[in-house]
């Protein structure tokens, strides 16, 4: 049975690691804030979003239009629409 609870806002190490992704080496190289909780050091679920928000695209805004069209000639070869 399940309750319908939200994830947890704040996360250790481990889980925020798996949140983002990445080894939890690299998240403490990342320089994300922790808050601190009694003796708990956890990771906010918000500063884990604002720094993935923060990365740049694989393909740049102004590139976007190339790419459309290029996925857009591909599925037109193809017969395929969208």
């Amino acid at each position: 049975m399940s309750y319908g609870f939200p994830p947890p806002r704040l996360l250790p190490s481990p889980a925020a690691a798996a949140y983002l992704g990445v080894s939890e080496s690299m998240l403490r190289k990342l320089g994300i804030p922790r808050k601190e909780q009694g003796a708990k050091r956890l990771y906010d679920r918000s500063d884990l979003d604002a720094h993935a928000d923060d990365l740049p695209y694989e393909v740049q805004p102004e590139n976007r239009n190339n790419e459309e069209k290029a996925i857009t000639a591909c599925d037109d070869a193809f017969g395929m629409t969208k």
